[in-house]
């Protein structure tokens, strides 16, 4: 399948890398269908939507700079997602690169959860004052080197 993007022009996906968002991502709840893609530049991938090619988040696996990243959502929340078990998990942050030069964030405060069984997902609140919309990554990656 051939899909406009944002970021990359067209590119080629499969079916498995199609997510289903029922209710969107906040602040684009009308926007329900998107693919994975890995980015250019390891490790992100952009989540792009399938209904507006203009329309499209970058993200990144928390743990792999915050190895000590919890995600505490309720179990009713995630039942739509259908998820059996932990290992049927995908869990992305996104990330906001300001066209400005200042520090790329990371938002830990609203995770995308994903049950890569069924590419059902979400976009959760998390209400653990440890986690902000705005993590500036290259400083969490330093402090996790003990640079």
């Amino acid at each position: 399948m051939e899909v406009q993007t944002k970021a990359m022009g067209t590119v080629s996906i499969v079916e498995k890398q199609i997510i289903e968002l029922e209710h969107g991502f906040y602040g684009f709840e009308q926007y329900h269908s998107f693919a994975l893609i890995d980015a250019e530049q390891k490790p992100f991938i952009w989540v792009q939507s399938l209904e507006n090619p203009e329309l499209a988040f970058l993200v990144i696996d928390p743990f792999i700079f915050r190895p000590d990243y919890e995600i505490d959502v309720d179990d009713s929340l995630l039942e739509p997602l259908e998820i059996q078990s932990p290992s049927d998990v995908l869990v992305f942050v996104l990330l906001t690169v300001p066209s400005d030069g200042s520090p790329i964030t990371a938002n830990l405060q609203g995770p995308l959860i994903i049950n890569k069984k069924n590419n059902k997902a979400l976009q959760a609140i998390l209400v653990d004052p440890r986690w902000q919309t705005k993590h500036d990554l290259v400083a969490e990656i330093s402090a996790k080197r003990g640079s």
